[in-house]
């Protein structure tokens, strides 16, 4: 395991609000798996796929894009129900998430591509380097665990972790118009210093997540991770992964476990944590994450 050291972090400053992406990239809705993904996508090169978590959309990855773009073709969906993709009632299962992000790529006419990935994007990632492992060439995993691997079992008896139950309709309604004060009990626990997830940043994914059934599909992700187990027990009997696998953690939260999970379900890993930060690392040590990532994917 490698930790990073104070030197070598080009940038300690978060940047104020959601990053843009870069002018040239396009958006576009694409109906797949039975729902619309909404998806950015853009530049030419070797395919990057972008997957998010909870607590944030496909926007966090604006300052990584605006890095890779001149020699990569950029896509990054918003997960189903979140963001501006579609809401549906059900399908929220990691596997049938992976589906939605095939049928994305075969859209747009890509067949091998790169993986980056956070949070809930992590456990997407998995099912779908899982299921199409002759598609997906790198894979970097940021700051979450897979459920049914490795310490699963500790992690969610953590008290911590009580999010994990949390959904249903009576939820829902405790929720509703006050999904501000729900979502900044994640960015205020998970980071290292909570300024750094500034205020534009709040009300820009308050917003999104205030969405008529956002909320609902956001506790559905996290519902359904008994079939996840599952499904990962099921994945992982056929095999470990065999492409190369950047594991980044930030070292106020899941960091000093990610090397350990990842390795848990595939034989090529490096893992790094990222000092000084906590679970939104984009937002957190925007820099240093780009830096890794980018010399990560251009390592040949």
């Amino acid at each position: 395991m490698k930790d990073l050291n104070d030197a070598a972090m080009s940038d300690r400053a978060h940047v104020d609000g959601v990053y843009p992406f870069p002018a040239v990239m396009q958006t576009r809705t694409i109906e797949t798996n039975g729902t619309s993904i909404h998806v950015r996508f853009g530049g030419h090169g070797p395919a990057v796929v972008m997957l998010h978590g909870f607590g944030t959309t496909g926007d966090m990855w604006g300052h990584l894009a605006s890095a890779l773009i001149e020699d990569h073709m950029i896509i990054v969906p918003d997960l189903r129900g979140l963001g501006l993709s579609s809401k549906p009632d059900g399908g929220y299962n990691k596997k049938n998430q992976a589906a939605d992000v095939a049928g994305v790529l075969d859209a747009l006419g890509v067949r091998t591509f790169e993986l980056v990935t956070h949070d809930i994007g992590i456990m997407v990632g998995y099912a779908v380097a899982a299921t199409h492992p002759k598609r997906v060439s790198r894979w970097v995993a940021i700051d979450a665990p897979l459920p049914g691997i490795g310490p699963w079992d500790q992690i969610k008896q953590e008290p911590t972790m009580w999010h994990f139950g949390f959904g249903g309709h009576d939820m829902e309604r405790l929720v509703a118009g006050r999904e501000r004060i729900y979502l900044d009990r994640f960015w205020n626990e998970l980071s290292r210093n909570p300024k750094r997830f500034d205020e534009a940043k709040r009300q820009h994914y308050a917003t999104l997540y205030a969405q008529t059934g956002a909320m609902r599909a956001s506790f559905a992700q996290f519902l359904t991770f008994g079939q996840d187990a599952a499904d990962n027990k099921s994945f992982l009997a056929q095999g470990k992964l065999q492409m190369p696998v950047l594991a980044l953690g930030g070292e106020a939260t899941f960091g000093p476990m990610i090397g350990a999970v990842v390795r848990c379900v595939a034989d090529n890993v490096e893992d790094v944590i990222i000092p000084d930060c906590g679970h939104w690392i984009t937002e957190e040590q925007p820099q240093a994450t780009t830096d890794l990532v980018v010399g990560f994917l251009h390592r040949r």
